[in-house]
């Protein structure tokens, strides 16, 4: 919805809002805007309608991104990030694109911003229609940041040759704070990427002025903050306001991290230079979720699978997970087995792991598959793997809801060879199946249908633990932690003990520990690439990949390969043979940052667009 059919829309919605018969006209031409401010639930329509543009993909069964990376590739052959990735991606042709919805969002936050604090939330009591003005500006405040840090991480980049030094033209987008209207000049210049961190960082910060951390009810009048226990308020209507029943909205924990977020994408080497955030005020702002978050004791144990194995059912059901930092509401329901499961088990097979991303898995003892000391054995390459490896990904011989999966070219034990590699179109173009995310509980066949709750993440934990370890190596050094409490090694330390690395196959510690990382952690540089694996690894699949290895400046065009797997009907011997499955064709020198919509910047003369895209 472009901007001019939401001013419509919103006329229409107005129009509604009037307690006149829809046929008659209304008295004045304010009256129905009047209306929307005695009757609050359409003025907060408005924000869930902002709520409504939030960009987080979060489904697997439909929101695909590893798959133009080096990580996966899809069976679904006109899947549009996989024509993206193989040469088909242009400034009018972006499945990537977040500039309609997130500008949309951003209107609609504007225009309710300039009309919470008329509307009578709760016109009986002074507290509450004051602490309601605050929770709803702040909400508002806060999606405002995240619609911008979404378009900047899509949008932002140079006017030219990023690698010419004397170019220092980093743009970010057009900067609204207010609402437009038939009026408004739309003909509007891009802001510097500078100035757009900034207003995220000004409304991340004016969101966490109004709203609390979390949202918890409290037991005394004495906990009522005091501005709000001055016009009146008691227990009782602060626990309405900013109580648990506000539970899954936007919180000050989630502008906190927000802007963490934010912060490390600008002090990434792709923006750094002219971002104006340093790696040293990313790492602190994570800092600041992490300590409110226990630092290094509140470190979710089992994180890294709790929130969807079916092993962890309670955890997934019945509490919150400590694990998930924010999420969208648990959906009981069927939909990613179906997209995902081997067709044996009636599923579409859609995400197929690349070999790329299993051989960056590392063994049980820590070091990766390439070094000597590892261990590794390419004829029986998936005994003593890193165990992360079995609960993210499906590879041949494995055993999902009691039947053998068989991605090689030979028949399961049941004689069924639809899971083979490349058999029918349903099947495996790279030899294996996607695990994480997929309960083993669900039967996608309609007949005999089963569904689960499943819980889809915004933003976890990990993710944030992560990140403060890439910006405090970056800053400090492997072992510096800026006086956080905590370094970079700490982290990774911490994530690669809970995946269950440095330990022998039975769990026990082996007597030397996790070398590998001890080895790392002597140099900033080779901790560098150990952290950016370590988060290929923890968030693979959950639309990370695309971003990451451009903000990184990573090449882009690695071929896809996959495995061939053959057996030997005479001895029953296996033979791995490593297959090219799909070129990638980017262009590394500008595609490191997005278009501008084409039909945007042919309609707007001060619109400019990111160098070399047409």
């Amino acid at each position: 919805m472009k901007t001019r059919n939401i001013i419509f829309y919103l006329i229409g919605l107005l129009a509604f809002c009037s307690c006149q018969d829809m046929f008659e006209p209304a008295d004045e031409n304010n009256r129905q805007e009047e209306a929307m401010y005695e009757e609050s639930k359409y003025a907060d329509g408005l924000l869930m309608y902002g709520y409504g543009r939030l960009p987080y993909k979060t489904n697997v069964a439909g929101n695909w991104t590893d798959v133009a990376t080096d990580d996966a590739v899809t069976n679904e052959k006109t899947n549009t990030y996989l024509l993206m990735a193989t040469g088909s991606w242009a400034s009018d042709n972006n499945p990537v694109s977040e500039w309609d919805n997130c500008k949309d969002g951003i209107q609609y936050v504007n225009l309710f911003l300039e009309k919470v604090e008329k509307v009578k939330w709760a016109p009986s009591a002074q507290s509450k229609q004051e602490m309601f003005i605050d929770r709803l500006k702040g909400e508002a405040f806060g999606l405002r940041a995240i619609f911008y840090y979404y378009l900047l991480r899509a949008h932002g980049g140079y006017l030219g040759d990023h690698r010419n030094a004397n170019d220092t033209t980093l743009l970010g987008v057009p900067l609204l704070t207010s609402s437009e209207n038939g009026s408004s000049d739309y003909n509007q210049s891009r802001a510097s990427f500078r100035d757009c961190v900034k207003q995220i960082f000004a409304d991340c910060d004016s969101a966490m002025a109004l709203l609390p951390y979390d949202y918890e009810n409290i037991s005394t009048d004495d906990e009522v903050p005091a501005k709000y226990k001055k016009s009146g308020a008691y227990v009782t209507s602060y626990n309405l306001v900013f109580g648990q029943k506000a539970h899954g909205l936007l919180s000050g924990k989630v502008a906190a991290a927000t802007k963490a977020q934010a912060a490390l994408l600008a002090a990434s080497p792709a923006f750094r230079d002219n971002s104006g955030v340093t790696s040293a005020e990313a790492a602190n702002l994570c800092a600041n979720v992490l300590k409110r978050n226990g630092g290094l004791e509140g470190f979710d144990k089992t994180g890294h699978i709790d929130w969807f194995s079916s092993a962890y059912k309670t955890m997934i059901e019945t509490v919150e997970n400590p694990e998930i930092l924010w999420r969208e509401d648990r959906i009981k329901n069927a939909e990613q087995e179906r997209a995902n499961f081997p067709p044996t088990l009636y599923g579409n097979g859609r995400i197929n792991p690349s070999q790329n991303l299993v051989d960056a898995f590392p063994m049980r003892n820590g070091y990766p598959i390439g070094d000597v000391r590892s261990g590794y054995d390419p004829k029986d390459p998936y005994v003593n793997r890193d165990p992360r490896l079995e609960y993210y990904i499906l590879y041949n011989g494995r055993t999902l809801r009691k039947k053998e999966i068989i991605s090689g070219t030979y028949p399961n034990v049941d004689d069924e060879t639809d899971d083979n590699l490349n058999s029918i179109n349903r099947s495996t173009r790279t030899g294996y199946y996607l695990m994480k995310f997929l309960r083993d509980d669900v039967s996608p066949l309609s007949s005999s249908l089963i569904e689960q709750q499943h819980i889809y993440p915004r933003i976890r934990f990990t993710e944030i633990y992560l990140a403060y370890a890439e910006a405090a190596n970056d800053a400090w050094g492997p072992m510096g932690d800026g006086g956080n409490g905590f370094s970079a090694y700490d982290v990774i330390k911490a994530i690669r003990d809970r995946a269950g690395l440095g330990y022998d196959e039975y769990g026990r510690a082996l007597p030397e520990g996790d070398v590998y990382l001890e080895e790392c952690a002597k140099n900033q540089a080779t901790m560098t690439n150990l952290i950016r694996n370590e988060r290929r690894l923890e968030l693979c699949f959950e639309n990370k990949r695309f971003w990451d290895m451009r903000r990184w400046m990573l090449p882009l065009n690695e071929p896809v390969k996959g495995v061939k797997i053959d057996r030997n009907e005479t001895t029953g011997d296996l033979t791995y043979t490593i297959i090219e499955v799909e070129e990638r064709k980017y262009e590394n020198d500008y595609q490191i940052y997005g278009p501008i919509p084409k039909g945007e910047v042919l309609k707007w003369s001060n619109l400019k667009q990111n160098w070399k895209w047409q």
